[in-house]
Order: C-alpha cells, then sequence, then structure tokens
C-alpha cells in the first residue's frame, strides 16, 4: 500500500455535515450518565449546534461537560427519576484549506525509540481487544515485516472477507478473539478485530466512534485507526459507509472508551434512539486512498 495517495482532512474539497442523536431513557431511580454523542473538537468547524438534556420536560439534577485530550467531549449527567430526553444537532463544516491534524501525533523519534506514552497505549491489549490471545494467528497470517502499510491493508481486507457482517450478532461481553471464533460480528466487532490484530502484529491502533453519513441502516458506526509512517490512517472493514465523510465523535483503546451511553450509578434503560448523519456534497471512498479521519 505504499504506493497510495494518502488524503488528510485538508485534502479533501469543503464538506457539510448535518449530524442528530436523539436518545430517551427512562430513570428509574436517581442514576448517574456519561453521554458521548457530541462530535470531536476535531471534526471541523461547528457553524451551527443544539444540545438539550431534560427529565420529564426540565432540566436534570446537573448536567457537566468535560474534554479529553482526543478532543471528544463527555456529558455526565445526573437525572431524578422520570423519562430523560437528549437531543443534539450539529452542522460542521470542514474546509479544503483547513489543516487539522488529528490528536496526538507521534513524532518520529517516539516510534524510533518506543517512548511515545500514547504508542504503548495503543500497543496494549485492552478489554475488547485482547491482542495478547491472537498473537500467533496474526504472525502467521499477516507476519512482523517493515512494511507496516501492505500489513495493514491485508488485515482490513482479510476481515472484509472472511468474517460476515451480521446485525445483532453480538453484545456487549464479545471481543475480537469471540469474533475471530465465531466469524461473524458487528462494525464494533469489526473494528475490535482490526485493532487486536494490527496490535499483535506491533502496529499501534485505536477505536473511533463516528457519525457516518452514507450508512444503512443509520446508526452510530465504529471504524478503526492504525498508525503508519507517523500518521493514523482510518480503516473500515465493513465498507458500509465512505471514508472521508465520517465525523469523530469519541477515540480510545476500544469500546469502553467510547461507549455513547453508559450508566454510571443508579438504574436507567434506553428506551429509544435515532441517529442520523449526511454530508454535503456525498463523498465516495476510494480504496487506494489511506484517509485521516479529522
Amino acid at each position: 500500500m505504499t504506493n497510495f495517495d494518502r488524503l488528510s482532512p485538508g485534502d479533501r474539497a469543503d464538506v457539510t455535515r448535518i449530524v442528530t442523536c436523539d436518545m430517551a431513557f427512562l430513570v428509574q431511580e436517581p442514576a448517574e450518565l456519561v453521554l458521548q454523542v457530541v462530535a470531536a473538537s476535531s471534526a471541523g468547524h461547528v457553524e451551527d449546534t443544539r444540545f438539550e438534556v431534560l427529565t420529564d420536560g426540565e432540566p436534570p439534577s446537573s448536567l457537566e461537560a468535560v474534554h479529553d485530550p482526543e478532543g471528544a467531549t463527555m456529558h455526565i449527567i445526573r437525572s431524578h427519576p422520570g423519562h430523560l430526553a437528549v437531543t443534539y444537532w450539529a452542522q460542521i463544516r470542514l474546509s479544503a484549506t483547513e489543516t487539522q491534524e488529528p490528536a496526538h501525533q507521534f513524532t518520529a523519534a517516539g516510534v524510533d525509540d518506543g517512548q511515545s506514552y500514547e504508542r504503548q497505549v495503543y500497543l496494549r491489549p485492552s478489554r475488547y481487544c485482547p491482542s495478547d490471545h491472537l498473537v500467533g494467528f496474526a504472525v502467521a497470517e499477516f507476519g512482523t515485516g517493515p512494511d507496516v502499510g501492505t500489513r495493514i491493508s491485508h488485515i482490513a481486507e482479510w476481515i472484509r472477507q472472511r468474517i460476515e457482517y451480521v446485525p445483532g450478532s453480538s453484545d456487549v461481553h464479545d471481543s475480537a478473539e469471540d469474533t475471530l471464533l465465531t466469524g461473524e460480528g458487528t462494525c464494533r466487532d469489526f473494528a475490535h478485530l482490526g485493532i487486536a490484530l494490527c496490535r499483535a502484529t506491533g502496529v499501534p491502533a485505536r477505536f473511533a466512534a463516528v457519525y457516518a453519513p452514507g450508512l444503512d441502516p443509520m446508526d452510530f458506526h465504529a471504524v478503526f485507526e492504525a498508525f503508519e509512517n507517523g500518521r493514523w490512517y482510518v480503516h473500515d472493514p465493513t465498507g458500509l459507509a465512505p471514508r472521508p465523510s465520517l465525523v469523530r465523535i469519541a477515540t480510545g483503546r476500544d469500546a469502553a472508551d467510547a461507549a455513547f451511553a453508559a450508566v454510571i450509578s443508579g438504574f436507567a434503560d434506553l428506551q429509544s434512539i435515532e441517529v442520523t448523519a449526511v454530508a454535503e456534497p456525498f463523498l465516495v471512498d476510494d480504496d487506494r486512498q489511506l484517509i485521516q479521519l479529522a
């Protein structure tokens, strides 16, 4: 893949994305929830946005926004019992003249001497990506040679060809190891397997939760990023949405770090969720290009 074009966020045509998320929870006892549904600060210029949280039509007990180093926003909600409604809408423009870089670029020295903190984080096994369990298979199948780009491409294509995309085929307990054994999964599982196989062959890789214009049926989407020649490039083994139009929400070691909703205490049951994402102009994915996710 070393002869493929590299497409960074700044190389794209001007693109406007409109993303929305509406969620409803039934809070049965006082609860604390953490939501990650707002587009990351790196995703482009926010031209207009609205984020609203109401419990039975009134503001919750408390609402706090926390920003992580990767540019994601966590909203911490403390709600009394009732019907909790969350509404998010944003219009985001990414200009061709912008030269945004993904957070936490590694320096060449950091890669060469192994001292980069981020490199160590994204090379280690994690909850859903037990790469240490897959080393034997990964090395035998994909090798550990110096051509990192070809190896990453081989991993993504192997998953696309060998793992069947089956909505609802996994749950929150399934890891990349389960996906490899069953041969089926969802976008989350495809991303976890890509991450685990990359890490098992010595390539730092990380999980990205995204809005995905063009996805059908529409929902939150998951992809993985692998580190090659000093940059993070996004890969989507499902092939379900064009990568140039993706909007980053959150980044982490795996889905445990980037869940769109988590109940920290109390009890809140998700009743409904509706996600939309559109991009103008609509972008086509060229598999020959390596693309950076803004």
